[in-house]
């Protein structure tokens, strides 16, 4: 089993989370999207979408989160090789599909500093012009890609993007603060795929510096926060990128990647 994956990326680290907790072993492929590596001509024939993860098992692909970390789940279930094997329940399944439907892209843009943002925007825009004239057969796929970036930029112009964002990110935090307030857990007192949607959007908040504002306003989310920190899981997937130095050297690497190419004209 192959996963293509970043791990800044927050659907990556989900279903990373999901594979750990299951104890699923799998080939693990880094593929930056900030420096345009999702949209190489390999990997974007698999995945015209360009988005992270892709979770690969024979000649079996799968693009969707949720798919994958419950296709993940079928096979730690039949891997134990229990008698009596057990899906998620459908409350788990609800607060899965509830998590996912927030999408993370323009939050974060906002919150990133302009320059910065601007910078790689106009740098993958030439990654994928580069693209579309290396590989004709895809040209299509990348105007699409092309079209989107275009877009994007547009609605960041536009601040009403940010207030709704923000407003369904309120409302998933403050239904998780009630819950957290009667379980231990977002669906009882056992650790569960909700928890694992749900835990890299906390650490996207606390990525970002806005720790204070949307996580220790609620005290239940706060214990919660602390808590979910100390498993294993979470170490390994999210905690170890987010130790000073490593944070700061891959994010290094990444901006002189971008800058250098951008110089040199080779995208």
């Amino acid at each position: 089993m192959q996963l293509y994956h970043h791990p800044y990326s927050l659907d990556s680290q989900k279903v990373r989370l999901a594979l750990e907790e299951k104890n699923i072993d799998y080939t693990s492929f880094h593929v930056n999207p900030i420096t345009g590596k999702n949209f190489d001509s390999s990997f974007f024939r698999m995945n015209p979408s360009a988005k992270l993860p892709v979770f690969q098992n024979g000649s079996h692909i799968l693009y969707d989160t949720i798919e994958i970390i419950q296709y993940i789940e079928r096979i730690a279930l039949v891997s134990s090789g229990r008698d009596d094997p057990t899906l998620s329940s459908r409350e788990v399944v609800e607060w899965m599909h509830k998590i996912q439907q927030w999408n993370p892209k323009f939050f974060t843009l906002f919150h990133l500093p302009v320059k910065y943002r601007l910078s790689v925007s106009k740098f993958l825009r030439r990654v994928l012009i580069a693209r579309m004239a290396e590989t004709p057969e895809l040209a299509s796929a990348y105007h699409r890609k092309l079209r989107e970036a275009y877009e994007t930029e547009d609605k960041m112009q536009d601040m009403e993007v940010l207030r709704r964002s923000e407003e369904h990110l309120e409302r998933i935090l403050d239904e998780a603060e009630s819950k957290l307030g009667e379980t231990t857990y977002l669906v009882g007192d056992e650790f569960s795929l909700a928890d694992i949607t749900f835990i890299p959007i906390l650490s996207r908040l606390v990525l970002l510096n806005l720790e204070e504002k949307y996580i220790n306003t609620r005290p239940n989310m706060a214990e919660y926060w602390n808590m979910v920190q100390q498993r294993p899981s979470y170490k390994k997937v999210i905690g170890r990128y987010f130790r000073s130095w490593r944070r700061q050297r891959t994010l290094l690497k990444t901006w002189c990647y971008v800058q250098i190419r951008r110089l040199l004209r080779r995208y």
